[in-house]
């Protein structure tokens, strides 16, 4: 009941201001298990791919946006409820995968479709990272549900970072065809078949975004660019230093 309402009172609104353009609805099965497994550009992926489809999409989410305290704690959780996200525990690599998993098994036994970021964190800069094997392997190996793969255009351009207003454009989604895993049943513990399984759908992501690919993991582009940021600081600080000391008629103390 919230899902439907939240979907009516965001999807709605989002369709028309934005018009999301989508190739491949007819990929998407009309009942059963599925595992949308997508590029992650935007936090708005997570609101324009259930707005296109007539069927629920459950989403994982950090355990924070859930256990912030105070109204704006409240109406947060309540928000990420009502669009179909659910919480995991992100404090210990090991522990969030097991509950990421737990969390997609829990949905597609129910039959229903589990989205899902094989990068596991948005793309820095446009392009397509590695995907994290841990996650959508082992979840499509031990449900033997499909894997979809799906790719969101331009979303990364609606809402750029240090912007405040959205900006009104046509945001693009491909759903490509469903991707049988079956032949790896009971392997969701052999790495090298999860490695296998994830660069294969990272390969069919690749081919309908149109995105370069970068054969590390997101997470690890973020930090050097982070690391990078932090050099370019020190070094304009430290000019702007020497400059300030060069200075006719300043002398050292």
């Amino acid at each position: 009941m919230l899902y439907g309402t939240m979907k009516v009172a965001i999807g709605g609104p989002l369709k028309v201001a934005f018009r999301p353009w989508v190739e491949g609805l007819e990929n998407i099965p009309a009942e059963g298990a599925a595992i949308l497994a997508s590029n992650h550009l935007s936090f708005s992926d997570s609101f324009f791919l259930p707005a296109v489809l007539d069927r629920k999409v459950t989403f994982i989410a950090k355990a924070e946006y859930f256990t912030t305290p105070g109204v704006k704690g409240r109406l947060t959780a309540a928000f990420f409820k009502g669009v179909g996200q659910l919480p995991v525990d992100r404090s210990g690599a090991r522990g969030a995968g097991e509950a990421a998993i737990k969390s997609g098994l829990d949905v597609l036994e129910r039959g229903e479709l589990f989205g899902i970021y094989p990068e596991g964190t948005r793309s820095p800069d446009g392009r397509l990272y590695r995907g994290k094997p841990g996650g959508l392997a082992r979840v499509a190996l031990a449900s033997g549900a499909p894997v979809i793969p799906v790719a969101m255009i331009d979303t990364e351009k609606i809402q750029p970072p240090g912007k405040v207003m959205p900006k009104l454009m046509r945001p693009g989604i491909r759903i490509g065809e469903p991707l049988d895993f079956s032949r790896y049943q009971g392997m969701e513990h052999d790495r090298f078949v999860l490695r296998a399984v994830t660069d294969e759908v990272m390969y069919e992501i690749m081919k309908l975004s149109g995105q370069e690919y970068v054969d590390i993991y997101a997470t690890a582009a973020k930090r050097r660019i982070s690391e990078a940021a932090k050099a370019e600081k020190a070094a304009r600080a430290e000019k702007a230093a020497r400059a300030e000391k060069d200075k006719p008629g300043t002398s050292a103390s």
